[in-house]
């Protein structure tokens, strides 16, 4: 099985985390037009995905699976046909891969591909932010919201919900290491559904900085 990896370092190391089986031939790449040299490949994994008519059609042209690390943007938004993860940074480390996939037939063909990396797929319904996402950023905004009111520090709210919650980052670790214009999308987006999601202003003007 070959399948082409759209990456930087740091998502290849966490993808490689939990190690490789055997009859798995990685290709690994990082400009997006790389992808089109490989358009026979049993599988194209992106996870520098950005949701552009570009990056759709590049990938249209490539004959094997097609996922996207695409945790906003749903596939009625990007190609029904495509397979979207949660590849946020530090969650690829997860055994567990979060994944959205409307045709039935591809989801064993993920799952086949998702086990030579040692991890296993959870099918989550085509919704903006899957669930992991979704928790993460309600967090580290009503962090910024308890900052914006004084209520304590930022090294302080870390070290309490670390310590509270056994969560592996406190809400400001996790939001440098994911960034906060994707957090601030993210629940953006979501606040179009629900008012409760709105970003904390303070989060919404550093995002705004990055």
């Amino acid at each position: 099985m070959q399948i082409v990896v759209r990456c930087n370092d740091m998502q290849r190391a966490e993808l490689q985390s939990g190690g490789l089986q055997e009859g798995l031939n990685v290709v690994w790449v990082f400009e997006k037009v790389d992808l089109l040299k490989y358009k026979d490949a049993d599988a194209v994994l992106d996870l520098l995905y950005e949701n552009e008519p570009e990056n759709i059609a590049m990938l249209q042209q490539v004959s094997g699976l097609k996922i996207i690390n695409s945790v906003i943007h749903t596939l009625q938004e990007t190609d029904r046909a495509f397979i979207r993860i949660n590849g946020w940074p530090t969650f690829l480390k997860a055994h567990i891969i979060e994944a959205s996939c409307i045709h039935e037939d591809l989801k064993k063909l993920a799952e086949a591909l998702f086990i030579k990396f040692n991890k296993t797929v959870e099918w989550l319904p085509d919704e903006p932010g899957f669930v992991v996402p979704r928790v993460v950023s309600m967090i580290i905004n009503e962090a910024y919201f308890a900052i914006a009111e004084g209520v304590s520090t930022r090294d302080e709210i870390d070290t309490a919900m670390k310590l509270g919650t056994a969560y592996p980052f406190g809400p400001f670790e996790w939001s440098e290491k994911i960034g906060l214009k994707p957090v601030a999308a993210l629940l953006a987006a979501l606040s179009k559904m629900q008012s409760r999601y709105a970003p904390a202003p303070l989060l919404a003007q550093q995002a705004a900085l990055t």
